[in-house]
């Protein structure tokens, strides 16, 4: 079969942080796909705000590079995927896949192969990809190289990997230095034969696939990406598999549903470094972008219209988590991060409140987000969307609280699978890295959310790791609790492991609420006489409602207290006048805190500003009443 040699293929699929944006950061200076004079931001490829913020990647991009071999040969141009390391964007690291011939599996020098490895390194096996293995940050000063090597090795056997694909070459790099080597350096130090990444572009073209394709073949392309433009609309990232595709073409569209219609390219362009560049033809091999289909999505064709044939659907892991968003029903809809707001009708016209705009967003996030479900409830106002994990939903109703939203979001689920009669649930494989004496603490926190430990291993550096297989409702709520308990030192990370039977009851919170019983302001009067009660959320000034969460309790049962209590005063002197006490400072909840600390009764309310937890039910009356109801069994 004839075969393109100017071109290859290639994604970089890691853990979470073992240097992936870093090295790709590298490759594009050394490749000279920038002028001298351009400043360069770290980890380019993270375009997106949250990315940023984070510090991980959470979309598949791609960038291609014109590699120029030192024998002066004609150029080369290396198309790089850049995939998320977590889980949770599953469905991101699938669709980089379908574009690529090969992937380049990097590894800390250090941690070694670690879940999210194990994940993204089964789905490139099961693709029968060849694989590259790059030991990246040999420089740690706790690096121990031989190891990771080793349990590289033993990861390929676990997950019954050929012997073509065991047979994997290995480069050594630093990617923050931008060196490489095909020598092994060292623990702790940087490769010293070598300046530069010229031994891992080497071991790029020599072991990626060119890509191969018929002369005879009709066109096939295939969507994997979206994106969108001001001035040209939806934009549809694809693969050239077959033939070629020119601009101005009239194509064959196969969508989903398998209706074909004839469409044509208004718009082609190719991807050098990191902008799109107009081109009149992509040939077999070719990543491009394409404009003037609207209503394009991810994983349909593009074909030849006298003989289209359709190229498979993007197949992804089934959602393992689920949470109801809708619309913002609290008494504050609609006001500023306050409450209060100079003019609450101005307000409302800058935020996006009512259900059809909840529902638009959320459809259209369907469309570039192959790994998440909209389904509908029993209300009008409100959608069940599921997806891999609870951080890939945080990020959603993150995004859209940015974006203008006010939303309620209840207490994440998990979704449930019926296997021969009998209700299954998803479990997760936690693996945990701790210090030796907060062992105990570790397993008695999985102990309570029913986690069984696989493995233990003592790396004698007083670190010790451990396994467990523990059910996905387990670990909501277990990061926040898990990181007190290791005072902050421990690392924990897990992935999918499939369904097992359900285990039962779990109760992973023990203490209860301080809800408030009446709207107003909270005044430091008031929380000074209920600190000793639990541990607040708000601070003075913050308005509140009833129903409105403001603290946990120390006990195991909710309390309604009055945060909005006022000292009176008289015009007798009180004995205690000079007596000053501190407030203490509240607990600050971020998204993802608030929704681990949710109990199935409670939902957290979402605004530009704020982030509040409160009662599904806001009456007290009401409450009650329902309590009293379940307590009989009626």
């Amino acid at each position: 079969m004839p075969t393109r040699h100017d071109i290859r293929n290639v994604a970089i699929v890691a853990h979470v942080d073992h240097g992936k944006t870093t090295i790709v950061d590298a490759m594009l200076k050394q490749a000279g796909a920038f002028a001298a004079h351009q400043h360069l931001d770290d980890r380019m490829m993270d375009s997106n705000d949250l990315e940023r913020e984070k510090g991980i990647t959470i979309l598949a991009k791609n960038t291609a590079v014109k590699y120029h071999p030192k024998d002066g040969g004609a150029p080369i141009t290396i198309n790089i995927i850049d995939t998320p390391g977590h889980a949770d964007f599953g469905g991101e690291v699938e669709r980089g896949l379908s574009m690529v011939d090969a992937v380049v599996l990097l590894v800390d020098a250090s941690e070694g192969p670690l879940p999210q490895t194990r994940f993204v390194l089964r789905k490139a096996l099961q693709a029968n990809m060849p694989v590259i293995l790059c030991i990246n940050k040999t420089d740690r000063p706790d690096s121990r190289i031989d190891e990771v090597v080793n349990d590289t090795y033993d990861l390929f056997l676990d997950l019954d990997a050929t012997e073509d694909q065991i047979e994997f070459p290995i480069v050594y790099a630093c990617g923050r230095d931008g060196i490489a080597s095909l020598t092994k350096p060292e623990d702790g130090t940087v490769p010293a034969d070598s300046d530069s990444l010229e031994p891992f572009f080497s071991t790029i073209l020599e072991h990626v696939p060119a890509p191969t394709y018929d002369d005879e073949a009709p066109l096939q392309a295939h969507v994997t990406n979206l994106d969108a433009d001001n001035f040209l609309g939806r934009i549809a990232l694809l693969r050239v598999e077959q033939g070629e595709l020119r601009k101005g073409q009239t194509v064959a569209w196969i969508k989903r549903d398998g209706s074909i219609s004839n469409v044509r390219i208004t718009e082609l362009m190719m991807t050098e470094a990191l902008t799109r560049k107009p081109a009149e033809v992509a040939g077999p091999g070719d990543i491009c972008a394409v404009a003037g289909i609207p209503d394009i999505m991810i994983g349909e064709t593009l074909a030849d219209p006298e003989n289209p044939i359709a190229l498979p659907l993007i197949s992804v892991d089934e959602p393992a988590i689920s949470m109801t968003i809708g619309t913002n029903t609290s008494p504050m809809v609609g006001r500023g991060g306050s409450g209060k707001g100079a003019d609450a009708k101005s307000a409302v016209k800058d935020r996006k409140v009512t259900a059809r705009q909840v529902k638009d967003r959320l459809d259209r996030e369907l469309i570039g987000n192959v790994s998440l479900r909209v389904l509908d409830t029993e209300r009008p106002d409100a959608w069940e969307v599921q997806g891999r994990g609870e951080l890939a939903l945080a990020i959603l109703v993150e995004q859209m609280r940015r974006e203008g939203f006010e939303l309620t979001i209840g207490k994440p689920q998990v979704v449930t699978q019926e296997i021969d009669g009998k209700t299954h649930e998803p479990v997760e494989r936690m693996t945990v890295d701790v210090p030796e004496e907060h062992m105990g603490a570790v397993t008695q926190l999985m102990g309570v959310r029913k986690g069984r430990m696989d493995n233990m291993s003592n790396h004698g550096s007083g670190w010790v790791r451990m396994e467990f297989v523990v059910p996905s409702r387990g670990l909501i709520g277990f990061r926040t609790e898990f990181l007190t308990n290791t005072r902050g030192t421990g690392i924990a990370h897990s992935i999918h492991e499939g369904h097992e039977p359900w285990f039962g009851q779990l109760v992973t919170r023990n203490n209860g609420s301080l809800v408030a019983d009446r709207a107003g302001s909270v005044t430091p009067f008031a929380m000074i006489n209920l600190q000793e009660r639990g541990v607040l959320f708000t601070e003075p000034g913050t308005e509140v409602y009833e129903g409105m969460i403001v603290g946990e309790n120390s006990r195991s049962d909710d309390m309604d207290v009055n945060i909005t209590k006022e000292k009176k005063l008289t015009n007798m002197r009180a004995a205690s006048a000079d007596n000053t006490e501190n407030v203490v400072p509240p607990r600050k909840l971020s998204l993802e805190q608030s929704l681990e600390f949710c109990r199935d009764d409670e939902c957290v309310e979402v605004t530009p500003e704020a982030v509040r937890i409160r009662k599904v039910v806001l009456d007290q009356k009401e409450r009650s009443r329902t309590a009293s109801r379940a307590k009989s069994g009626k």
